[in-house]
């Protein structure tokens, strides 16, 4: 018994590995071909994308397209850190231990609810009400967007901050009281530090996953690529791109067919960077208590 479940285990970790490999190589193969048409130059250092149209009026430059992605990732980080790591010092420091059983599987709720509800939530709810406020807002932009996917990405900044803030000893706690420290010196100026690595981490990987987010761009932020960080207008994403060309009209094996994936290799280069800095900064802070 004990070796058929050291094989399923074996056979489930080489199902990852092979997993992995073959998305990779699906993602190389195409977008070779895409930059054997379309050179490295031209796709990093241009301003307009038209993949989508004909003739001479195609052109393929990424840079709006990262620069719609960067900018929905920057309005979602400054709603999900501060939102996410202060319900993390509550959870961890202030709340009852039967507080902390129902409020933090409530919060992670949100984790679950799919995205293209949060979509609609944006185009609905949130969006309406930011044009009380701002009249000028388009009716698809990238503040709605980034607003809504700092929302979804709250759960993961809380729950990992408070995994991380929990692991802290309470030795170290009772120090700083002992010493005479309020509650809240030793949340930020004691926990928080020895906290810092999975804290971090958990930021990082947050953000990794708003740059990934599809449906709530695709419904809420608009289709119209365009190099500009103004929140109030229509922007894509990377993500929007991909969801808008696989559902078009596009013939395969086309330019336009393959500049999916040469968006997507570019995508996925950018989040694997960010879980390495992740990993590299859970290592490189980690505190180790005996």
């Amino acid at each position: 018994m004990e070796k058929i479940i050291l094989v399923c285990l074996a056979v489930c970790a080489l199902i990852s590995v092979f997993t992995t490999f073959f998305i990779l190589y699906t993602l190389i193969t195409e977008s070779s071909a895409f930059f054997k048409e379309v050179s490295f130059v031209h796709f990093f250092t241009t301003t307009e994308w038209t993949a989508l149209f004909s003739g001479e009026q195609q052109k393929f430059g990424i840079l709006p397209l990262i620069a719609g992605t960067c900018l929905v990732t920057l309005i979602a980080a400054v709603i999900a850190i501060p939102i996410g790591l202060a319900s993390a010092i509550y959870l961890s420091e202030y709340a009852h231990e039967r507080v902390q059983k129902i409020v933090k599987p409530v919060l992670e709720v949100l984790a679950g609810i799919p995205t293209i509800v949060y979509g609609f939530f944006a185009v609905t709810f949130v969006t309406p009400i930011l044009k009380k406020l701002i009249p000028s807002l388009d009716t698809f932009n990238a503040l709605s967007a980034g607003i809504v996917v700092g929302i979804m990405i709250v759960p993961m900044v809380a729950s990992l901050s408070e995994d991380a803030m929990m692991s802290v000893p309470n030795r170290i706690r009772e120090a700083a009281y002992a010493l005479g420290s309020t509650k809240l010196e030793v949340a930020l100026r004691v926990v928080l530090p020895a906290a810092i690595s999975g804290i971090t981490a958990s930021f990082v990987l947050a953000l990794s996953r708003a740059i990934g987010e599809t449906m709530i761009v695709t419904i809420a932020a608009g289709a119209t690529p365009t190099l500009s960080l103004d929140p109030t207008g229509s922007i894509q994403t990377m993500t929007a791109f991909i969801v808008q060309a696989s559902t078009g009209d596009v013939s395969y094996e086309s330019v336009a067919y393959r500049s999916i994936y040469a968006v997507g290799i570019t995508l996925f280069l950018m989040t694997f960077v960010m879980n390495l800095l992740a990993e590299y900064i859970a290592k490189r802070f980690r505190e180790e208590y005996e």
